[in-house]
């Protein structure tokens, strides 16, 4: 293999065996791997942070299936790229009841008309389809084509995966074979990568690139002993690493959620500052304030969410460097606003009565009556009509009778919501009593 291919490019494994990570799905007796193994895969998107083995996975079900394997990228392909793999596909004959493969990466890129040119073929069989993207799928791709996908999630490499990468690499590559590596620290390594396994093997083969001005330190000059100080000084710059202690990349995010929670929006500012410096994706941070919104701060200051939502949209329109201002705009404002969980203590306590209840029948009085049989059979009847009510209110139960009288949303104690409490005590007297 020629020397200029990129090294994740040329040890890529090329059975589930050679993968490394993704045990959960590709482990023995797991569902992917099962689905391969009987050469029955469905059409899937694989969501998971940069460097878990997307593009890898994708690679070894059409090699182990021995079908067609067509790629795109969504950066740069458009409709008519996507139509003429499928006219391509159409012409293959589909031999183990599944279409030639078409790997898209970064399909979240896609707009809904380019998502909506795949629809035919997928659900025809023409073509599999294996989209990969870094966000949610939920809010990226359009539903009516993840409902014809399996969405797989991948997870972050272990710190032990990512070291087995490394000497998998030196050990089997052609060109790193003849040299003399070392491996003796790889804490910077691991930083610096941040658990993007091609991130990290791209650092690898730039530190063993011939430089003499960089050697690694040795007795044997022959030798390349890769140290921390090595690397870092490769780097060219010692950038504020968003691993740089070993955390991973979610305990950042957890700090930082906890600082906003907490009320300091100092610390909320300086964990913004680390995920920006460490290259976290603006979106990402964005939609954590949305839901953030709800779930600390709710009805103790409903503007929170007007704001988190104003700039999730505003930075996806900026991006940075600019929306790092949006975003320390937003981060300080919903740290400084009072807290309350209520509106998550509801929700929580109403689905476990759901679980618990079951499907508990609508009362009558509050179900609709379109027709005359149903009015016949007494729907709707006795519903009092609020606004005929003095102050729009009619005491009436609306709950099923087996939990009636139940509560569920009890008002935070903090301003905005000791006046709803008020409100709702004089509607419901003692049930909105402390």
């Amino acid at each position: 293999m020629n020397a200029n291919v990129p090294l994740a490019e040329r040890i890529r494994p090329t059975t589930l065996d050679e993968l490394l990570g993704q045990q959960h799905l590709v482990g023995k007796g797991s569902i992917l791997r099962t689905a391969i193994e009987h050469g029955k895969v469905p059409s899937m998107i694989f969501w998971g942070p940069p460097g878990t083995g997307k593009t890898t996975i994708a690679n070894i079900i059409a090699h182990t299936l021995q079908v067609p394997f067509f790629q795109l990228s969504a950066i740069s392909a458009g409709v008519k790229d996507v139509r003429e793999v499928i006219e391509q596909a159409k012409t293959i004959p589909i031999a183990i009841g599944m279409g030639a493969v078409l790997f898209i990466d970064e399909i979240h890129r896609f707009n809904k008309g380019q998502q909506d040119a795949l629809l035919g073929a997928v659900e025809k069989g023409i073509i599999t389809l294996i989209g990969a993207t870094t966000e949610n799928p939920s809010f990226e791709v359009n539903s009516a084509l993840l409902s014809r996908c399996q969405v797989y999630v991948l997870k972050p490499l272990e710190e032990k995966d990512l070291v087995k990468l490394l000497q998998t690499a030196i050990e089997k590559d052609e060109f790193l074979r003849k040299k003399k590596i070392e491996l003796k620290e790889t804490a910077a390594l691991l930083n610096i990568s941040g658990g993007d396994g091609r991130k990290l093997l791209n650092l690898l083969e730039i530190a063993a690139s011939p430089n003499p001005s960089q050697g690694g330190a040795s007795e044997d000059p022959a030798t390349l002993v890769i140290t921390d100080e090595y690397i870092m000084r490769i780097a060219q710059k010692r950038i504020a690493l968003y691993d740089k202690n070993g955390e991973q990349h979610y305990d950042i995010i957890s700090a930082f959620i906890k600082s906003i929670r907490g009320s300091d929006p100092n610390a909320a500012v300086y964990w913004l500052a680390r995920m920006i410096e460490g290259g976290e994706d603006v979106k990402f941070i964005a939609r954590r304030l949305v839901i953030l919104a709800s779930e600390d701060i709710g009805n103790a200051n409903p503007t929170a969410l007007v704001m988190a939502n104003a700039s999730f949209d505003a930075v996806n329109k900026i991006g940075y460097p600019e929306a790092n201002i949006i975003l320390s705009q937003c981060v300080t404002y919903l740290a400084a606003s009072p807290k309350s969980n209520a509106a998550v203590v509801a929700i929580g306590e109403a689905l476990s009565a759901v679980k618990k209840y079951g499907n508990l029948p609508v009362p009558l009085h509050i179900r609709n009556a379109p027709t005359k049989l149903m009015k016949n059979l007494d729907y709707g009847k006795n519903y009092e009509y609020s606004h005929s009510y003095d102050n729009n209110f009619s005491p009436q139960e609306y709950l099923p009778k087996e939990i009636a009288g139940k509560k569920f949303y009890d008002p935070g104690k903090n301003a905005r919501e000791e006046e709803l409490r008020k409100f709702l005590k004089n509607l419901w007297k003692d049930k909105y009593g402390y």
